[in-house]
């Protein structure tokens, strides 16, 4: 079996990495400082008062946080994570539905985090060498972006690689941040093409080191460690007497997210791990394949990191139903609609806050609510990965298709059927043999494909305690690894 995350030390480079970050003054943050801010040294935070939230400044790796204060410059942190609790006005059913978002990370989205957790071991311990290496960064999207603003922090050259098709607020942004950007053919569905890049780059380029979120088990301890926790925090300032953890429903793109639903799960036993995925390429629910609109999720392979044996549930959310919540979530007749429903002010200014990857997170929180039939003391906990503020460009596409003005109609018509309306169709209760099934499926994409190592792949199964378990035990190595580091540069001090 693999050393998990690899946190073996080339003494010789790191010296020299030591030096490269001593010159440009950077300062690593652990995991344990993103999820509790208050251990962040007060000079930090007086240059975090003077810096915006998506400057392109080595103090920024401090904001990798749910805790960042709302605002876009100069803020520091909440007690609590930025969340939204979905009203029954909207949800149409009793349970609670919290939603912790995204939006306040720099870039955007919260996989700041994840490609953190993928570049730093190596950084930290002389497996890469920033004046050398290039670190490529394959991605549907938002990971690519994270990685290539977590490069340019730390003084390291980039490569993002993401679908053609991948929205224009993307694209735009990463063309001032990445050193190189690969378009590659298809959708979001279309990762075959995106790894195929990558073996490419690596047979004609001698200095590339590839961060793949979906196999890189960095992704998945960051979320374990720091989502989980930050997710934790909420429920216990929600709960009460009487409420409880019922479920946490999360999408899968490169499943790193449901590492948070690991933690939780360590915490509650009782409660449920729900992954969603697009109806229209249902590879978890049956081994199906498509195209879809759902920017972020559901990409026709199940992700290495992906602890299939700790899922409970599979949800297909229709990607017309994610499009139409988000639409009504964004457009002016749309908030006024809900308003009219009697939803707060205080949601409705939040709705800015949700996506299309977080409508599908929704409306898989509705389908669990509904097929489980939660009460008003049940709690179903989820993410925003990103904001309305990535999909602009979505909502003039979809003016353009109606051809008029999105009106209180189409809001009321959205709401009824793409909100109310859903289903506990396409929907499937996980059995022992049923989550073999999918586990088995990482077989063709990373045995055949991506030529990992067998053994790996059944001890994710069979030695359970030993793969999943340690691995969930390494924050405080990784933190202590990044410590030392900050040590031998004296920029600590």
């Amino acid at each position: 079996m693999s050393n998990l995350i690899d946190l073996t030390i080339n003494e010789e480079q790191l010296k020299k990495t030591v030096q490269s970050v001593k010159e440009r003054d950077i300062l690593i943050p652990t995991m344990a400082q993103m999820k509790d801010p208050d251990k962040i040294p007060a000079k930090v935070k007086e240059k975090l008062k003077k810096t915006g939230l998506w400057d392109v400044d080595p103090i920024n790796l401090f904001r990798i946080s749910w805790k960042n204060e709302p605002v876009k410059e100069g803020g520091l942190f909440n007690k609590l994570p930025n969340y939204v609790e979905i009203p029954t006005e909207i949800s149409g059913v009793k349970a609670r539905i919290i939603a912790m978002a995204g939006k306040y990370f720099p870039t955007g989205a919260h996989k700041v985090g994840a490609s953190f957790a993928c570049l730093v071991p190596r950084l930290v311990t002389g497996q890469f060498d920033p004046k050398y290496h290039e670190a490529v960064w394959p991605s549907t999207g938002n990971y690519c972006r994270g990685g290539a603003y977590n490069s340019a922090l730390l003084g390291c050259k980039s490569i993002a690689i993401l679908p053609e098709n991948m929205s224009k607020e993307r694209f735009d942004w990463l063309k001032t941040v990445a050193g190189e950007v690969i378009a590659t053919p298809g959708c979001e569905s279309n990762v075959k093409e995106i790894y195929d890049k990558t073996w490419e780059l690596r047979r004609t380029r001698d200095n590339v080191v590839i961060f793949n979120q979906f196999g890189e088990l960095g992704n998945h301890l960051w979320h374990y460690e720091v989502t989980g926790n930050a997710m934790d925090e909420i429920i216990k300032a929600e709960a009460g007497s009487k409420g409880r953890l019922a479920g946490v429903c999360l999408t899968s793109g490169s499943a790193g997210t449901l590492g948070s639903g690991d933690y939780l799960k360590d915490q509650y036993p009782h409660a449920k791990l729900a992954v969603g995925e697009a109806l229209q390429c249902p590879t978890l629910l049956n081994n199906g394949f498509g195209d879809h609109r759902i920017e972020g999720i559901g990409d026709k392979h199940i992700p290495w990191i992906h602890n299939i044996k700790n899922t409970d549930m599979v949800i297909a959310i229709d990607d017309n139903d994610s499009l139409g919540m988000f639409r009504l979530f964004n457009e002016p007749a749309g908030q006024s609609y809900l308003r009219e429903q009697g939803v707060s002010e205080e949601v409705i200014s939040k709705l800015s806050w949700v996506g299309i990857s977080g409508a599908a997170n929704i409306l898989s929180c509705i389908k669990f609510a509904k097929y489980f039939e939660l009460t008003e003391d049940d709690i179903v906990i989820t993410v925003l990965t990103d904001s309305a503020e990535m999909y602009q460009s979505r909502l003039q596409e979809m003016e353009a298709e109606r051809g008029k003005g999105y009106s209180s109609l189409n809001a009321a018509i959205d709401h009824n059927r793409n909100v109310l309306g859903v289903r506990t169709d396409s929907m499937e209760e996980l059995t022992y043999q049923s989550k073999k099934r999918i586990h088995n499926l990482k077989y063709y994409t990373w045995i055949e494909q991506q030529e990992y190592d067998l053994d790996e792949l059944n001890a994710q199964w069979y030695d359970y305690d030993n793969y999943w378990g340690k691995l969930h035990q390494m924050g405080p190595e990784l933190d202590k690894l990044i410590e030392q580091f900050n040590e031998k540069t004296g920029i600590a001090k």
